[in-house]
């Protein structure tokens, strides 16, 4: 009680007693952080399942409801668990506030443990893996009370190619997606082959890659999902035609012409806007010079970076998860 008799000799007894109450009181209660992190947990019966997929989903401790959801795909001979914390989706989770779904294909679907974008009976609305992921996507927003025009979906690769399956399935429920190294809707259909897709791309005009989408819901009149793309220019698992295919696809859905609007450069790379008539970004792109295959992660702990170097994980000073977040409001 040292403290308590140096004050009371200065001759404020009242103000050094609750001084010292406090001081004690500050040290007897556990400092806890203002965010703490929340583990990777796996949901069952979150629906009929038609694609057999399962249901990963990271929440953040003490989410208050009304916050968004990112669905969020991993690629080929991944798993969810590794792509949420490696993309850098489920720190970013913590640091903003937002719950991630990860849907995890498995080797029975998929030797490789890719999802199959280029099957149709897997990417039509209410058939298939698509028809599972919305299923997930509702559960979560039902569960975390999350705000249902607050719900984005994203993916690396074949991830890339579903979450674009998911905007055209599923337009009343995304508001925007992000493809990594992924591509059009409906290009394995158009080109005859995955592989044709993959390699060489399918020649398709604007019009035709629009209608593929629209056939997708038919009757569907909008709001239509934002896109963003990230492709590397070295990419040669994707060729980097699939990311001009997106844009010409999307470009044509929102109604808009193929002309970029913006270009500038974001962290050296070239990235390019383009802008429905109100002014609205309607798809925006980000070249990534000299990358090859994976998700751009730029590991650090700086404002802008996140995600950790792994395989098919690239770190070239640009986070795709930091990037993709800003552009949809989260942070």
């Amino acid at each position: 009680m040292t403290l308590l008799r140096a004050a009371l000799h200065r001759g404020r007894p009242r103000a050094a007693l609750l001084a010292v109450l406090v001081a004690l009181l500050a040290a007897l209660v556990p400092v806890r952080p203002a965010h703490a992190a929340g583990a990777i947990e796996e949901v069952t019966g979150f629906g009929s399942n038609p694609g057999a997929l399962r249901m990963y989903r990271y929440v953040p401790a003490g989410l208050p409801q009304g916050r968004p959801v990112v669905v969020a795909l991993h690629g080929c001979t991944q798993n969810a668990q590794g792509y949420g914390a490696q993309s850098g989706w489920t720190a970013l989770a913590d640091r903003w506030g937002f719950s991630v779904v990860l849907p995890g294909q498995t080797s029975s679907n998929n030797l490789s443990q890719c999802f199959n974008w280029f099957q149709t009976g897997d990417i039509a609305r209410g058939q298939g893996e698509a028809a599972s992921i919305r299923q997930m996507t509702a559960r979560q927003i039902a569960d975390s009370g999350a705000d249902p025009s607050r719900v984005y979906v994203t993916g690396l690769s074949a991830g890339g190619a579903m979450t674009a399956a998911m905007m055209a399935a599923y337009p009343d429920v995304y508001a925007a997606g992000g493809v990594v190294a992924g591509l059009p809707y409906g290009c394995a259909q158009a080109a005859g082959s995955p592989y044709v897709c993959m390699y060489v791309g399918a020649t398709q005009t604007p019009a035709q890659w629009g209608d593929r989408v629209r056939a997708a819901f038919p009757g569907y009149t909008g709001p239509w999902p934002r896109l963003t793309v990230f492709q590397g220019t070295a990419d040669y698992t994707v060729k980097p035609v699939n990311m001009d295919d997106l844009v010409r696809q999307w470009t044509a859905v929102h109604g808009t012409d193929q002309t970029a609007d913006t270009s500038d450069t974001v962290a050296g790379f070239p990235h390019r806007t383009y802008k429905d008539a109100s002014g609205a970004p309607v798809a925006e792109t980000y070249s990534l010079t000299g990358m090859g295959h994976g998700q751009p992660v730029d590991p650090g702990s700086g404002a802008a970076q996140c995600g950790t170097a792994a395989a098919y994980m690239l770190d070239v000073n640009l986070c795709a998860a930091y990037r993709l977040g800003t552009g949809w409001g989260l942070g």
